[in-house]
């Protein structure tokens, strides 16, 4: 703080004021504290108190896309069992995909001395949480890397996701497969169509037009299906990028009254499994990935050293019924 007043050239009392947020003091002079402050990186330690009489912080923070996503939640329950066996507290705040805001919740939880932090990344740029590192706080990124600065990373294998969903209607004798992504700023979305399209250029497949991104609303999605369905060599089934989209997916086909498109999701959903037919996913295990990402924090908080790990953990196809329904013209003209 000393060093953010000689800065601004101001007194301690100012820059403490401005701080914490205090009446009393001219704009200019808080433009120019506000101006050193980042400049110097400096954050307020929230845990000075706490150090003083003695008591220790032992806590970590999670910063999440949506904590009220099913994914999201099964992840933070993980965490908050492991940082629980170790004595810490969780400190838990929803990004909801604004870069910003998941900043602000980021720094907050540094500016209360946690122990580590582990973040769904939130935008392209990174780099804001470098100082956070340099200084020693542990980071590590889950369900998709950052950019900016270096850390532990623990996703899942999309590619190898996509693949087995590919694979999986091609053995039930699908050719024109359509894929509804999520928004292509999102790493783990573009991940998710990348694949797609290789998998399918493997098997000598087109995916001309067949791609479609988010985000989606109801009555787009449904023009999208239309078109798809009403083409010369129409698309007989459907791979969702996440649960959400399945979901979506799952209401436009009902209000279209079709049943014969054959699907399959990228994450498990809850009632997947009782639906008609039933959902056939490519499963991710939440529970694991919140367990391994607070296995790697852990390890770093307690010395570990050396170069930033990247964990990618598997998938595995679920099939259910409803990747498993054949080309529904071929059937149509078995009928007749």
């Amino acid at each position: 703080m000393a060093d953010v007043a000689r800065a601004a050239g101001v007194s301690l009392k100012t820059v403490s004021r401005v701080v914490n947020d205090e009446p009393g003091v001219h704009a200019e002079t808080t433009l120019k504290v506000r101006a050193a402050i980042e400049q110097l990186h400096y954050r307020r330690n929230d845990g000075a108190s706490l150090l003083r009489r003695g008591a220790a912080t032992a806590s970590i923070g999670l910063v999440l896309e949506n904590l009220a996503d099913p994914f999201y939640s099964a992840v933070a329950a993980a965490v908050e069992q492991t940082a629980r066996l170790r004595g810490h507290l969780l400190l838990t705040g929803s990004g909801e995909a604004d870069e910003r805001r998941a900043r602000d919740i980021a720094l907050a939880f540094c500016a209360r001395q946690v122990d580590g932090l582990i973040i769904v990344p939130a935008g392209e740029d990174h780099a804001w949480l470098q100082p956070e590192i340099e200084r020693g706080t542990p980071v590590v990124f889950v369900d998709r890397p950052a950019s900016g600065c270096t850390a532990d990373e623990v996703v899942v294998d999309n590619h190898g996701g996509i693949r087995q969903a590919v694979s999986h209607l091609v053995s039930q004798g699908h050719r024109r497969i359509g894929f509804l992504g999520d928004d292509p700023d999102f790493w783990t979305a573009r991940e998710r169509r990348d694949a797609f399209r290789r998998a399918m250029a493997a098997r000598r497949l087109s995916v001309r037009g067949l791609v479609a991104m988010g985000p989606h609303e109801h009555f787009a999605l449904t023009d999208r299906l239309r078109t798809w369905l009403e083409e010369d060599d129409p698309v007989t089934a459907l791979i969702a990028g996440n649960n959400r989209i399945s979901a979506l997916l799952l209401r436009v086909l009902a209000a279209l009254g079709r049943r014969d498109l054959a699907l399959v999701g990228f994450d498990d959903f809850e009632l997947a499994d009782v639906l008609d037919p039933p959902v056939t996913v490519v499963a991710q295990d939440p529970h694991k990935i919140g367990q391994e990402a607070a296995a790697v924090l852990f390890a770093r908080i307690e010395g570990a050293r050396g170069r930033p790990r990247h964990v990618v953990l598997p998938t595995r196809l679920v099939p259910r019924g409803s990747g498993e329904l054949p080309p529904w013209h071929r059937k149509a003209a078995s009928d007749r």
